[in-house]
């Protein structure tokens, strides 16, 4: 598809998708320090839900991979989105640690069928610079909808309680369900790639070390990014006093600086380091300095350590783009873009997970100054591995 209005109108509905998937997926993440406080949970106890969501995740991400090269992609984005908005329409009205587990682990399997779908549109309908373009332009959407959640999310729990997050979020996906119903493109249920491109088919590639390489720097990536995300309100409320709904609202800007880290990222990747794993790895030591400077100054105040949580978040989010975005349309000549988009975005939410509750776990009984000085270490231990497979990839791109 040429650089058109039509192109320009389809990027901006599927950023639309993306931006309502981030407001339905993580109500709950700037829900928890009010939770805390309405409920008297312990932080442990409330980190099952997002641990179970993000499991169920990673786990729907293989299933929604595998079937999203042969379905049509439409299908799918509209179960989730139909299935997301009924969670969190239900999740308004749980308190029982139980049923809020089941029901989060139903939606994170939900916003499984939602990303992979997406890649497989922009890869059919946009190619070369364009797709990049549409790439970045679906990643800021999920950023803006974090954004709108910080800053809603505050006003809406003082005005009406903890429960108005999750009303919130479903109204917003059931409106964007109606719209994709109506609007969202079709496309052939042919695999994307057309053939099995010699010499390695989609499955074996997994037998290549360089591609579990790739993995483990995922899972890394997933640890700081999503871990860091969903506890830095926890964490600026519990060590530096500042109430659930300021802290909160003190965390917008991690968001806010992951768009121009996924801009900055882009734009890194494009014109200077065109290996996908170079620029990764780049990106993991700048994180990594980010992460020590917090970890060893953290009586600097708050406003110092939300501004390098989220600098090394949006580390993570460029990460995020080279590796889940980008890499996964190198695999379309073998018919796999979904299967890959999927697997790779499956092993992101492996490290949410662990992080998810890791992280609560080790401040309960370390405290939060040994989670950030996890946190360097973690995104050094992320450039080591980016490096070590930046010339393997070369040769498998070559071959």
């Amino acid at each position: 598809m040429k650089k058109t209005r039509a192109s320009t109108g389809t990027i901006f509905f599927l950023s639309a998708i993306y931006f309502v998937s981030y407001l339905t997926r993580n109500s709950y993440n700037v829900a928890i320090a009010g939770l805390l406080r309405e409920t008297g949970f312990s932080q442990a106890t409330l980190a099952l839900c997002v641990t179970g969501s993000l499991t169920a995740y990673g786990l729907g991400q293989l299933a929604s991979g595998l079937s999203g090269d042969r379905t049509q992609p439409r299908l799918l984005i509209l179960s989730g989105l139909g299935v997301t908005s009924g969670m969190n329409l239900l999740m308004a009205f749980c308190r029982v640690p139980a049923l809020m587990l089941a029901i989060w682990c139903v939606n994170g399997l939900a916003q499984a069928f939602l990303w992979p779908p997406l890649v497989r549109l922009m890869a059919e309908l946009f190619s070369g610079e364009l797709y990049q373009r549409a790439v970045v332009a679906v990643t800021w959407g999920g950023s803006v909808g974090n954004i709108v959640l910080y800053l809603m999310a505050p006003l809406l729990i003082s005005a009406w309680g903890v429960e108005s997050v999750f009303l919130f979020a479903a109204l917003c996906g059931l409106a964007m369900f109606l719209a994709a119903a109506a609007k969202c493109p079709r496309i052939s249920p042919k695999p994307a790639g057309g053939r099995e491109g010699p010499p390695e088919t989609g499955t074996s590639l997994f037998r290549l070390p360089l591609m579990w390489m790739i993995l483990l720097v995922i899972v890394l990536q997933g640890l700081l990014r999503d871990g860091i995300t969903t506890w830095t309100p926890v964490y600026t409320d519990a060590v530096y006093h500042l109430g659930s709904s300021f802290s909160i609202l003190s965390s917008t800007a991690l968001p806010i600086f992951s768009i121009f880290s996924i801009q900055a990222a882009s734009l890194l990747h494009s014109k200077l380091l065109r290996n996908p794993l170079a620029c990764a790895g780049s990106l993991f030591g700048l994180g990594g300095l980010f992460g020590f400077l917090m970890a060893a100054f953290p009586s600097l105040g708050a406003a110092w350590s939300v501004g390098l949580c989220a600098l090394l978040i949006g580390c993570m989010h460029g990460v995020n783009l080279i590796l889940i975005g980008v890499l996964p349309a190198h695999f379309q000549r073998f018919g796999k873009v979904s299967l890959f988009s999927g697997v790779l975005n499956a092993f992101t939410y492996v490290g949410s997970a662990l992080s998810a509750y890791g992280f609560a776990a080790a401040a309960d009984h370390a405290g939060w100054q040994a989670v950030t000085a996890s946190w360097p270490v973690i995104s050094l231990l992320g450039m080591l591995v980016c490096f070590l497979c930046a010339k393997p990839w070369l040769r498998f791109q070559e071959r």
